[in-house]
């Protein structure tokens, strides 16, 4: 008799596991995002609202985490740029500060870094130079933190 509860127990931990796992999934509605058989999103716009993506830039969706949509998204999208690393740097470095973005930071280099702000969000692109195998960014969309601590010396 033993067993048998042991075995009504571990189903009972499993149908409870799949209850509460079930109970995360995103019944609300969400927003449709077309992705092809090469796994890039169709439709950036969709998602990224009115920011702007170098000419031939494709998100990788499989490695991008994208919360909300529109203009007001949070999270990291990765896209393949091409093989014109430099082109695809100065279309970030030219093109959003234009669009009033300020440029904080900027670290040129095979892999290069901008940081930028606008009003309450910062964009941080890292961008590796991926030669003929094609360069990727990854670009991280957070809101903009006033209140930041410093840490005090021990």
């Amino acid at each position: 008799m033993n067993g048998m509860h042991r075995v009504y127990g571990a189903l009972l931990v499993a149908v409870g596991l799949a209850a509460g796992l079930s109970g995360c999934a995103n019944t609300g509605s969400s927003t449709s995002v077309a992705v092809g058989p090469d796994g890039k999103v169709q439709n950036p716009v969709q998602l990224l609202g009115q920011l702007p993506l170098p000419p031939g830039a494709a998100i990788r969706a499989e490695q991008s985490l994208i919360i909300g949509a529109g203009d007001n998204w949070v999270g990291r999208v990765v896209l393949d740029v091409g093989r014109d690393f430099d082109a695809a740097y100065r279309f970030f470095l030219e093109t959003y500060p234009a669009q009033g973005w300020t440029v904080v930071s900027a670290v040129r280099g095979k892999n290069s870094f901008l940081v930028m702000t606008r009003q309450e969000r910062t964009a941080t692109f890292e961008m590796v130079d991926g030669g003929m195998m094609g360069s990727s960014v990854s670009l991280t969309m957070a809101p903009r933190n006033a209140a930041v601590m410093v840490p005090k010396k021990p």
